[in-house]
């Protein structure tokens, strides 16, 4: 999976998509980003970790982190100079992102529900939900 953490953001995909996310300059690309995944009938798993950092980055837009894992330094700074406010549709498509990622028709929920993490996993998804208002 190229994945070194549970949470969003400690995956390959996530830091290739956090990269592009610093050189721009707006909203676009997280809402593109959360678009992508409410499209699909079966959801594969390089999009569903791109849309979970995308959530958390809404997150982080929002003042709120994840408290339980390190903070993650460059999108705490990216996060406060962008100055950016996720507007309510972009807070929804983050909702519905997350809730189609955990849905049945998802080859990352497939891929964890085939370790002994899924429970884990799951919980910071869902924390990851609650921390998006």
């Amino acid at each position: 999976m190229g994945t070194w953490a549970i949470d969003a953001l400690g995956n390959d995909d996530a830091a290739d998509w956090l990269s592009d996310l610093y050189d721009g300059d707006s909203l676009k690309l997280i809402e593109q980003t959360l678009s992508s995944v409410l499209v699909e009938d079966y959801l594969d798993a390089g999009p569903a970790k791109e849309a979970l950092a995308a959530a958390e980055a809404v997150a982080y837009l929002q003042g709120r982190p994840d408290g339980a894992v390190p903070i993650e330094v460059e999108v705490e700074a990216w996060a406060r100079s962008s100055k950016l406010v996720p507007t309510p549709g972009i807070v929804e498509k983050a909702h519905e992102a997350i809730d189609r990622i955990l849905a049945d028709e998802s080859e990352l929920r497939d891929l964890w529900q085939h370790s002994d993490e899924l429970e884990t996993w799951k919980a910071s998804v869902l924390n990851l939900r609650s921390r998006i208002r």
